[in-house]
């Protein structure tokens, strides 16, 4: 099979094309034959070696998977050959390939209003978003919530995540993807090239900070007394929980996990027309160092997709 590979630490240039043997699943895994796979800035990250959570190279990169399932393992129940699945397997899943084995336990049936292209694109962000709005803030309804990078890929589905609880949304971004927030429900859209949000925002119950760095620290001041912050950044969050609570704040980070249980009930949005992903670019395997560039600008609305 194809895959992308790198065989040391750098920039886009390290990834590479490779000829290599088709995996072989274990008895609770499932051969998963790859229609699509989306591309995160955790992905690019990883390739540089900040943070080196695979260990040194070689390895393949890739989180999200959509695709069909070609064997299953002895003990697997669950699914069958021919089953249209997705899902963000344990890492390193090895998703930049034509084809990859998983625990079927991390795997979903893909949700049949989706391509596999925007199935592909979905998971990872989809579960961050999930996990840190619903299973970590409990957010409910008539609370205000503040999500940094509300256009990206995570934000947007957080965005949308937070209307389907009923709060009110308010969301960092550039002036040019206003509209697109707008149109995805957001009640409050801030330009943070031209309003310093720390001053712009007040009464928050909730932040989801999506960037960090010095962007931890600011969102305190916009939170209520006793207000949450939560990040899903681990490298850089700005703040510590001491300092949150210092000023009679909360803090917590999410880590995003595998869940076939959470991409149930993400699969029920997605059914109800609730839920959708919005994909920026579709590029081949062979173009995986420009997913990377494009990815690292920091300027992508949505996701970007591979496909073999």
């Amino acid at each position: 099979m194809r895959a992308i590979s790198q065989s040391a630490f750098g920039g886009p240039e390290v990834l590479e094309l490779i000829e290599t043997d088709r995996p072989e699943p274990g008895p609770d895994q499932v051969l998963v034959r790859v229609r699509a796979a989306g591309v995160n800035p955790v992905d690019w990250k990883i390739r540089s070696g900040t943070p080196p959570l695979f260990g040194d190279p070689p390895y393949t990169l890739g989180f999200d998977v959509s695709g069909v399932v070609e064997a299953v393992g002895s003990r697997v129940t669950r699914f069958r050959p021919g089953d249209e699945i997705y899902g963000m397997p344990a890492p390193p899943a090895a998703a930049y390939a034509e084809y990859l084995a998983a625990a079927a336990a991390d795997l979903a049936r893909k949700p049949p209003r989706l391509d596999h292209v925007h199935a592909g694109a979905l998971p990872a962000v989809a579960l961050t978003a999930w996990q840190a709005l619903v299973g970590v803030a409990n957010l409910s309804a008539g609370q205000r919530v503040l999500i940094h990078a509300a256009a990206g890929g995570i934000g947007h589905l957080a965005v949308q995540i937070a209307k389907t609880r009923g709060a009110y949304v308010v969301g960092t971004a550039r002036k040019d993807r206003h509209d697109f927030l707008y149109d995805l429900g957001i009640d409050e859209a801030v330009d943070y090239t031209v309003d310093d949000f720390a001053v712009a925002v007040r009464d928050m119950d909730v932040v989801l900070d999506l960037i960090g760095g010095a962007y931890g620290r600011r969102s305190l001041d916009t939170l209520r007394p006793g207000g949450l912050l939560v990040t899903a950044i681990w490298t850089d969050p700005g703040v510590t929980e001491a300092e949150a609570e210092q000023w009679g704040l909360r803090y917590a980070a999410v880590h995003v996990a595998p869940s076939a249980d959470d991409l149930e009930k993400i699969n029920e949005l997605i059914g109800e027309g609730r839920l959708s992903v919005y994909v920026d670019q579709v590029l081949g395997l062979e173009d995986a160092r420009k997913a990377h560039e494009l990815s690292e600008s920091g300027h992508v609305k949505g996701k970007i997709v591979l496909v073999p």
